[in-house]
């Protein structure tokens, strides 16, 4: 699809200007303000709570405990562990105990503030080694494993003995924030039914709608969910939050709820990318062909299981990545801890296997006295090869294709020519590939409606979200593509569960995907059924009609327009012209649990400087290759790979939410370092690779994800081309850059003839 490079965003304007509304915005009549009170301990017994003084004071309308929740006290995705309200023990800092609404929300603070709850604390589990040591205490009655996951292939003994060159290093990932501006919340209505309106953030607003019929014991017909707009997610807002709390309350008050985190509160409660320990075996013979790798992986999930389960296996999954090493072994551990919740996060687990995989390409090659990219070609998967776990996969030449560009990029001059002396440059690479969708064995249903409204526009009806991605402008440029109209034309429904069909999550880099395909299995029926029943009207033959801008054309004549979509819509009956489809997201016909089929390919080249006097380290380049089909809308395809590039940067040299003792240490945005204007790269390129096999039918793969997970190794490698020494823990920080300065004699004084301009 060729698009113009820059063309107007649907919903730019109203969020640059700050007109638009976004759901935590949302102001009803006789709204009240919830609150929630969370636990003053990471881990404690809960032995009892009295909610007596709270609720005699003035203005509060509803103090909730857990025997007030109707039905399910429980939620979450993939299994339903996590309390709405604790009963009689609470597991990170982050549980709920108690709600209140009032009329204000300095009267619900004080409301809680008054709520007496007697805690008997228990020992802190904070790390995945204290909840796996003999005798620790059990946090979840299956014990502090929350999952398991293994993949093992060929003969690994035999491999390594095998190997002329062997390496083994341990990498440690941090806890990431999802960094959105927009907090949890949003407004809860109750209907005179008995139902709600639910106006609040999430990624999944058919999945919001079951978990909360099982938790207020209400049919789903009764929930609708309004889910769009939305200032950032990321996967945090995928899960279940506040969602609860105000819809209890304004059941309870029978009166509208705002509920809305503050960024503190946020932090506490909120989702958080996987801190992994990930351990890397890795051998090959003397020409650089990867024969075995060995894989063992301890993720540190926190309190609860949210996707966890599913994170650990793609992790497991993209352990081998681009490379079909005949002898693998891995293993993965999903570790429950008395530490905050980790989630769904962009990357969805790529991100840690894919900084330990790459560097692990780096390490060996330097051993084997090769360049990265070298050995990279060497073990380069081809079109036909099976996926990582053995699967059927699309074929695809993605990986080399994007190894091609980086390869190129490597061998460009750096900007430092070795002045200022304290100033070091260094080039580093790194690919990736991303599996696509939820995966084999896992429902992922898709679809979408096309209807000609009774105001003459064409409807498109999906039940994805905005949440800053831009999927409005994709819906709006693949139905400019297929029924060449304009974009008056057009009516663009989502995130309503009251007028939407299922189309899945907006999760797992497959919303283009799916609005590509459903407007291509809709659009012949839908055009037929519009010049059909034009003929009807006009007494035209439909073969002399045609669509175009604004409504029906006619063949031959010089008129722009013959029938306009407003005409025709005063002449049937709503309904008449609609179509659906249904489908489902491809998966490998292997039988192989949560083996994906459809893979993005991304491959970076990154420029650093690195300050000899300070560590800091300034990314000055950062280009980006990226296979993933045709490219739909190429400046939310730019804006996508340019944004996850700079949060991947900030992953790799800034960000970490640091828990001690099970409570985070960074509360705010005040002591959390994200990157900021002054720390983008003075360039960025975004090259896309939209050539696919012959026979590809699939269409655009989504590019939410690709960008940000080879940042990381391509920018530990420039740091190792500058100084000397590679990073095996993120973020990389100032104080280990000066460490390894000083170990290798690399400061200016060392060299009095530089500072001489000798």
């Amino acid at each position: 699809m060729k698009q113009p490079e820059y063309q107007r965003r649907p919903d730019a304007e109203p969020k640059v200007t700050g007109s638009l509304k976004y759901l935590t915005d949302r102001f009803e009549d006789h709204m009240l303000i919830g609150k929630v009170m969370r636990s003053k301990h990471p881990h404690a017994r809960i032995k009892n709570i009295d909610t007596s003084a709270a609720e005699a004071i003035p203005g509060v309308y509803a103090v909730l405990t857990h025997k007030d929740v109707p039905g399910l006290n429980r939620f979450g995705i993939v299994m339903p562990d996590q309390p709405v309200f604790c009963e009689d023990r609470v597991r990170y800092t982050g549980d709920a105990v108690a709600a209140a609404a009032a009329e204000s929300a300095e009267a619900a603070e004080k409301a809680l503030a008054a709520v007496v709850v007697e805690y008997e604390p228990l020992p802190v589990l904070d790390s995945v080694e204290k909840a796996l040591s003999p005798g620790a205490e059990q946090l979840h009655e299956m014990g502090n494993i929350l999952h398991e996951a293994f993949y093992t292939r060929g003969d690994l003994q035999q491999g390594f003995a095998d190997c002329t060159c062997i390496v083994e290093e341990t990498y440690q990932l941090p806890r990431q924030m999802h960094g959105y501006m927009e907090t949890e919340g949003g407004v809860v209505v109750p209907g005179q039914d008995g139902g709600i309106s639910v106006y609040m953030a999430t990624q999944h607003g058919f999945k919001d709608r079951f978990q909360l019929s099982r938790i207020l014991d209400t049919p789903e017909e009764k929930i609708r969910i309004i889910s769009s707009p939305i200032g950032g997610s990321f996967g945090g807002k995928d899960e279940l939050n506040l969602q609860p709390y105000g819809a209890l309350l304004a059941l309870k008050t029978g009166r509208p709820v705002q509920v809305h985190n503050t960024r503190k509160e946020s932090v506490r409660a909120g989702l958080k990318r996987h801190p992994m320990a990930i351990t890397m075996r890795t051998g090959a013979d003397e020409s650089g062909r990867v024969l075995a790798h060995e894989t063992t992986i301890y993720a540190d999930t926190g309190a609860y299981a949210t996707l966890g389960p599913a994170i650990l296996e793609f992790a497991v999954e993209h352990a081998s990545g681009l490379y079909p090493i005949p002898n693998i072994k891995t293993t993965g551990v999903s570790v429950f801890t008395n530490n905050g919740v980790a989630g769904e996060f962009r990357g969805f687990g790529g991100n840690q296997v894919t900084f330990a995989l790459e560097g692990q390409m780096d390490r060996l090659a330097e051993k084997l006295g090769m360049e990265g990219g070298q050995l990279r070609f060497i073990n380069m998967r081809k079109p036909s090869d099976a996926g990582p776990l053995g699967q059927e996969i699309a074929p695809t030449d993605g990986g080399k294709m994007v190894l091609d560009d980086v390869a190129a990029w490597q061998q460009l001059p750096l900007s430092n020519t070795g002045e200022p002396p304290w100033l070091k440059n260094g080039r580093g690479g790194a690919v990736s590939m991303h599996g696509g969708g939820l995966g084999y064995g896992r429902l992922d249903p898709s679809g979408g409606r096309l209807a000609l409204t009774k105001e003459g526009k064409l409807e498109a009806a999906f039940g994805f979200e905005e949440c800053g991605q831009g999927i409005v402008a994709v819906i709006e440029t693949v139905m400019k593509e297929a029924f060449s109209c304009n974009d008056e034309d057009i009516e663009i429904t989502i995130g309503d569960t009251s007028k939407v069909p299922v189309s899945g999550s907006t999760t797992a880099s497959r919303g283009t995907g799916m609005i590509w395909t459903a407007v291509e299995n809709m659009k012949a029926l839908f055009s037929r059924q519009l010049l059909t029943e034009a003929s009807r009207v006009t007494g035209t033959a439909a073969a002399d009609l045609y669509l175009g801008a604004g409504g029906i054309h006619k063949s031959g004549t010089e008129s722009s327009l013959f029938l306009s979509y407003k005409a025709l819509a005063e002449y049937v009956q709503a309904g008449d012209i609609e179509t659906h489809t249904s489908f489902d997201f491809p998966v490998t016909p292997d039988e192989i649990d949560s083996g994906h089929y459809l893979y993005s390919f991304g491959g970076v080249s990154a420029e650093v400087e690195v300050n000899l006097l300070t560590g800091a380290v300034r990314v000055l380049d950062l280009k980006q290759s990226v296979s993933a089909g045709p490219v739909v809308y190429p400046q939310g395809y730019r804006g996508q790979i340019e944004g996850g590039g700079i949060m991947a940067l900030g992953y790799t040299l800034m960000e970490d939410a640091v828990m001690e003792e099970g409570r985070y240490q960074t509360e705010n945005f005040d002591t959390y370092l994200m990157p900021g204007v002054k720390d983008l790269p003075d360039n960025v390129t975004v090259k896309p690779r939209e050539e696919v096999m012959e026979g590809d039918t699939y269409g655009p793969r989504g590019v939410g994800e690709i960008g940000t997970i080879a940042v990381a190794p391509a920018i530990a490698e420039a740091i190792y081309q500058a100084i000397g020494a590679r990073p095996k823990k993120l973020p990389v920080s100032r104080e280990w850059i000066l460490h390894q300065i000083q170990q290798r004699g690399l400061l200016p004084w060392n060299k009095p003839e530089k500072m001489l301009g000798g």
